[in-house]
């Protein structure tokens, strides 16, 4: 493939930084960046790709789990959940092998093959609260925040594991990151308040 012109380089590159640095093809296409111009950047290996159709700036240092921001520019709808919510407030010690998102109940999960993703199909009630969003460089990332995080651990225990939920709770309330109070009201959307509420009485 012939090389593109260095204006066409030069303004792709500066899409790219202005973006953080990841963008989605069809993003990058939208923005401005010619097909030709972004795939011959990627098979010259100044574009790397963490997901299907999402590509890094090479030049740029990759932002922190550049997995999860693959996975939100591949379904933006989706929420981070569970392990990978607490890997991204930094609570707890559990490494998360996969990234791990909410859909809704009903929703058909993505195929994505790589990064490695679970889904979690909640409720419409469940999946709407507690719902932080923040954004890294171009990409908006909805996360669940840490009080509801701390319940959905109790509501999916069997599929995670009561010692993880019960880190999550001991870590979050030490560190004053939640109050009983908060962690409890989403325990009763999660319908795990009698589940939660002996564990949390133990430890106050």
């Amino acid at each position: 493939m012939k090389q593109p012109p260095e204006q066409a380089l030069s303004t792709a590159t500066e899409i790219f930084a202005r973006a953080g640095g990841i963008l989605r093809a069809s993003a990058a296409i939208k923005a401005g960046i010619q097909p030709r111009t972004l795939y011959w950047m990627r098979d010259e290996n100044l574009l790397e790709p963490l997901s299907r159709g999402v590509y890094h700036l090479s030049a740029l240092p990759l932002p922190p789990q550049p997995d999860v921001i693959a996975v939100a520019q591949r379904v933006p709808d989706a929420v981070l959940c569970l392990i990978s919510a607490l890997d991204f407030y930094e609570v707890g010690t559990q490494v998360p092998a996969e990234v791990q998102i909410a859909l809704p109940r009903g929703t058909k999960a993505p195929w994505i093959d790589c990064p490695r993703i679970r889904v979690f199909h909640m409720s419409e009630a469940s999946l709407q609260a507690g719902v932080e969003v923040t954004r890294v460089g171009s990409t908006l990332l909805r996360v669940f925040g840490v009080a509801k995080t701390a319940a959905d651990c109790f509501k999916y225990r069997n599929r995670i594991g009561l010692n993880v939920a019960l880190e999550a709770l001991q870590e979050v309330l030490r560190e004053r990151r939640a109050t009983p109070g908060e962690i409890m009201e989403f325990a009763e959307i999660d319908r795990v308040s009698r589940i939660v509420r002996p564990y949390l009485e133990a430890l106050l």
